[in-house]
């Protein structure tokens, strides 16, 4: 989480909103955020079969966890882009999210009959 806060000046940048969640009590969530310096919500407390049975995360039934599960958004909530993981690879980075969408602002942005580079 804490490379997502050295790209928050970026991402605000390009109007992109980062808030993270996490199964952990509050006081863990509180204590990563403190920890890593996190400037962006950090969510807690949630129900980690609850969320893979709705999003597809992986989970970690021996340890009550969930594993890494990124998601961007469109403006209307719509998921545009979701990585799952199940272990510390292939994770959605701070780079994809900012190339993902200077190419949708790209194509949303140029001018009619004329493709963004």
């Amino acid at each position: 989480m804490a490379d997502y806060q050295t790209w928050l000046p970026e991402f605000k940048q390009l109007g992109v909103a980062v808030i993270a969640a996490s199964v952990e009590t509050p006081e863990a969530a509180r204590k990563t955020a403190a920890t890593q310096k996190l400037t962006f919500p950090v969510g807690h407390s949630l129900d980690y079969q609850d969320v893979s049975r709705r999003t597809g995360a992986f989970v970690e039934h021996e340890r009550k966890i969930l594993h890494a599960t990124g998601f961007l958004l469109k403006p209307d909530l719509n998921i545009h882009v979701a990585a799952y993981s199940t272990g510390p690879i292939g994770r959605l980075t701070p780079n994809d999210v900012s190339s993902v969408v200077r190419l949708a602002l790209a194509k949303t942005t140029a001018p009619q009959g004329e493709k963004p580079c």
